[in-house]
């Protein structure tokens, strides 16, 4: 027999943590998510919206601009509106022809495809998630589809980073980001969603409860109630965009897309999908991938504020709002903001070097500066 040894990129190590997300490797592992996880696929738009610079050098010189661009875990930056490149910048070990890990970012492209299913009536926000997936576990059955997309759910599954036995490193298992025990046998994102327990699932806190679970549900909820899987959806979407390179997402051993951090893409793609909700949902070449009036309601009737320090800022729909502009957030350091008043995006991406990969107070002063530019 010829024996065999463990991936040790996937091998769990120190606090909980797989190798690729260790601070000595977080930056390489964020930089090649798409090839370091154990399962994914690629999409290519077959027509690119094209990206004209008109660059305003002004923006790098503004002090709140240059204290991100100048952070050690900085890896790029771009302002994009109606299709220029206002300004962008790389680290050196970056460069607008590589890809990133947008983890939640991922959780936007929910937005559009919900969106498109209440607007032809094929999803009821208010209706319970049992009604579309009747063999959902209890921690989901009798949440609203409403509560489920605002991040305003109570159940067993936590996702506090700086916990090494958060629910949500057990999920890595079946998220292929790491290998389960030594003959343990591998699951499935939805089987994992099926697992998870809960009691009463009224959120009592007064602020939305962040659960990456809740956005495979909504997920699953499409691709069940439209009869269409989730890749089709994902491929009118990256062709919608225009975008030049490949839109890659993890998967899981089933091919299941993870819609709730999978994604990896250039900080100019991401930037060309982002003008999709600066367009509230219309595409290139009149392809419209996005609800307008869904879009318009997630920004002025959203849901609970996000808690302390960020409760300027509410959860709406797989996106956070200001009531202006719409983004998200991703583990270990990227945002993407989008404002439909101005037709302007504004994206960084970083990875973060500390213990937990995580950090509010970088997030807030990060999202303000953003909104500020894209405000203008």
């Amino acid at each position: 027999m010829i024996s065999s040894i463990a991936n040790s990129d996937l091998v769990t190590l120190f606090d909980n943590k797989p190798r690729w997300n260790l601070p000595d490797y977080r930056r390489l592992g964020f930089h090649n998510l798409h090839t370091t996880a154990r399962y994914a696929f690629s999409l290519r738009a077959p027509r690119v919206l094209p990206l004209r610079k008109e660059i305003d050098w002004t923006i790098g010189d503004r002090p709140e601009v240059a204290r991100f661009l100048a952070m050690p875990h900085f890896s790029a930056f771009i302002v994009v509106r109606d299709g220029r490149i206002l300004y962008e910048a790389y680290a050196p070990d970056f460069g607008p022809e590589k890809p990133h890990s947008v983890q939640s970012i991922t959780k936007t492209t929910l937005n559009l495809m919900l969106g498109r299913c209440v607007a032809k009536g094929l999803v009821d926000l208010d209706r319970p998630v049992k009604d579309y997936l009747p063999e959902i576990g209890i921690g989901y059955a009798e949440a609203t589809v409403k509560a489920v997309a605002d991040m305003n759910v109570a159940n067993d599954f936590t996702e506090n980073y700086d916990q090494p036995l958060a629910t949500i490193y057990a999920m890595e298992f079946a998220m292929g980001f790491r290998l389960p025990p030594e003959g343990e046998k591998e699951g499935t994102i939805r089987s994992f969603c099926c697992g998870i327990t809960g009691g009463d699932l009224t959120n009592r806190t007064g602020c939305a409860i962040y659960k990456s679970t809740n956005s495979d549900v909504i997920g699953w909820i499409v691709e069940r109630a439209s009869g269409r899987p989730l890749r089709d959806w994902l491929i009118e979407i990256v062709e919608a965009a225009g975008l030049e390179g490949c839109f890659h997402i993890t998967c899981d051993r089933e091919g299941v897309p993870l819609v709730d951090g999978g994604a990896c893409l250039t900080v100019r793609d991401l930037a060309r999908y982002g003008l999709l909700f600066a367009r509230n949902g219309e595409g290139v070449d009149g392809r419209r991938v996005g609800d307008a009036a869904f879009i318009d309601e997630t920004r002025r009737n959203p849901g609970p504020p996000m808690p302390k320090p960020r409760d300027w800022m509410r959860y709406s729909r797989q996106t956070l709002t200001d009531g202006t502009w719409l983004g998200h957030g991703g583990y270990g350091g990227q945002y993407m903001l989008a404002n439909p008043d101005t037709g302007t995006v504004v994206v960084y991406f970083s990875v973060l070097e500390n213990k937990d990969g995580s950090d509010p107070d970088f997030s807030g002063s990060l999202v303000q500066m953003m909104a500020a530019l894209a405000a203008q």
